[in-house]
């Protein structure tokens, strides 16, 4: 009975077009392999000279001769030939060899990105997981950019990319929407603008306009609420930027839409950026995927591409600052309920920089493997929030799924708190409000757990790797602040595994600060600089 309420928490989100577009795809499937049709992945071309400014480049995931690597997991194929359908290291790591980042490292030659591009074209009618859409929209942005980048006319490449295009024209991802939908619009610009395309244009166009507005929150936060997949978005519409405004092909708006919405997704990364550059690890994020902050604010610069002054409101996090310390904190809904695959149960999570030293952190993201350390990475035991029972107040499962999810059901902000109350844990009877209260020098969080029967609550706090500290009582103490928990009946210190990086763990101290129905953190924070 649980799995199948489970099931419909999670399906009665979704719109009918992906629900549509989930049987179609199904059944036009298994038509096709009944009747043996396949698509052609070859179809005349005519391209055209179009003209980039640099994009960002990606160094480090193609050093050698067939060897690559993607998540900080390296592997070397023979010399002769590559297996894009390599299933050792996970769909994820397939996918991103088959994207072709690799192209757009400063030092791969001509010669080099040529034969790799013909070896996969050799190669394509046995390709899987690289022929879905997804993987085709990135590596065609990818395969464009070198062949501009290096005035390459090959007719043959021309051929099975503009092949490729309309595969991916036949296959949108409107069964999963959000950043899937998004990628395919941006590559379809790309390839309209390449071969010249109407039909292309139109689709991309439409798509563009339509979810950008969806997606792109009135703050400028992507609404699917990881910072890494902000960069990604934003990193997109930059280079559409670059293509509309370097082409003059179409003489329509969408340069001016473009620019309005990069120059939003830049004012609200500007401000979720901590001072040293890091970004907070919010749902699904990691570093060493998508570009800088300093690197979009740099392309934005020689884009023309302003950055808007924006306040945080509509994606949920606020963000508190002094000369001392950064605060990050997340008061909103985990996400858009139809597309929740990269969210995490980890409402009114934090994370807390100081003299620009991450102190308090969230555990990242290392994995999108399903299994233990997917689950445990999404739950709440693994955020700097209350748990009750030790149950998740979102009902992740499946890797990508959510069921019952928690929602923001008041919101109370004043100049120097906020406070908000979720109701993750209704089914209990249990509902959870946390208040952050913030001066100079101190930080307050108070919890409190309204609810006619007794729990076991919890809050979490996870410190970076590199911090030390001691425990005396209910407090504890670290070189430039200390902590003390007011209403704490037990004070436990855990290990856990951080990852800032997928693939990379590393152990580190985390509290479990058990407590009744109220729990008051009080963090003073000392000016000077950590030893």
């Amino acid at each position: 009975m649980s799995s199948i309420n489970t099931l419909y928490h999670t399906v009665k989100y979704l719109r009918y077009k992906q629900i549509n577009y989930r049987v179609f795809y199904l059944v036009r499937g298994k038509v096709k392999k009944i009747f043996g049709i396949r698509y052609a992945y070859n179809m005349n071309s005519n391209s055209s000279d179009i003209y980039l400014k640099p994009s960002i480049t990606t160094d480090g995931l193609y050093d050698q001769v067939n060897h690559f690597t993607f998540l900080n997991i390296s592997h070397a194929f023979g010399i002769e030939s590559i297996d894009w359908n390599y299933p050792k290291y996970g769909k994820l790591w397939t996918y991103n060899m088959t994207y072709f980042d690799f192209l757009n490292q400063s030092t791969i030659s001509k010669n080099e990105g040529t034969r790799l591009i013909n070896d996969f074209i050799e190669q394509i009618t046995n390709i899987k997981d690289g022929m879905e859409a997804f993987p085709i929209s990135l590596r065609a942005v990818n395969w464009i950019k070198f062949l501009v980048k290096y005035k390459i006319k090959n007719q043959k490449i021309d051929n099975s990319l503009y092949a490729q295009y309309y595969i991916l024209l036949n296959n949108l991802e409107y069964h999963l929407l959000g950043n899937h939908l998004l990628e395919n619009a941006f590559s379809l610009l790309f390839g309209a603008y390449y071969f010249k395309d109407e039909k292309l244009y139109t689709k991309s166009q439409e798509l563009l306009i339509s979810e950008l507005n969806e997606q792109i929150l009135d703050d400028g936060a992507h609404f699917e609420l990881s910072p890494m997949y902000h960069q990604m978005m934003l990193f997109r519409v930059l280079d559409c930027i670059n293509l509309v405004s370097n082409n003059k092909w179409k003489n329509d708006d969408l340069l001016k839409f473009l620019i309005k919405k990069a120059s939003v997704m830049l004012g609200w990364l500007d401000v979720m950026t901590f001072r040293n550059g890091n970004i907070p690890l919010f749902n699904d994020s990691a570093n060493k995927i998508a570009p800088t902050t300093k690197e979009l604010q740099k392309y934005a610069s020689i884009l023309d591409v302003d950055i808007d002054k924006i306040s945080l409101s509509s994606s949920g996090y606020r963000k508190y600052t002094s000369e001392i310390y950064e605060l990050v904190v997340d008061v909103g809904n985990i996400g858009p309920d139809y597309i929740l695959g990269h969210a995490h149960a980890d409402t009114f999570n934090f994370e807390l920089y100081v003299n620009e030293i991450p102190i308090i952190v969230d555990t990242g993201t290392s994995t999108y493997n399903i299994g233990n350390r997917r689950a445990i990475e999404r739950s709440t035991l693994a955020h700097n929030t209350v748990c009750i029972n030790k149950l998740n107040q979102s009902d992740i499962w499946g890797g990508f799924r959510v069921g019952k999810r928690a929602k923001i059901i008041n919101l109370i902000e004043k100049d120097t708190f906020i406070s908000a109350t979720h109701d993750g844990y209704s089914s209990i009877k249990a509902y959870h409000t946390r208040e952050f209260i913030y001066e100079h020098d101190m930080i307050q969080i108070i919890d409190r757990i309204d609810s006619e029967f007794k729990y076991n609550c919890m809050a979490y706090i996870h410190f970076h790797p590199n911090i030390q500290f001691e425990k005396k009582d209910f407090s504890v103490f670290l070189d430039n602040l200390s902590m003390e928990f007011i209403g704490c009946s037990n004070l436990i210190i855990e290990e856990y595994l951080y990852s800032n990086e997928f693939n990379k763990t590393s152990k580190s101290k985390c509290l479990a600060i058990y407590f009744d129905t109220k729990l008051i953190t009080k963090i003073a924070i000392n000016n000077r600089n950590m030893i």
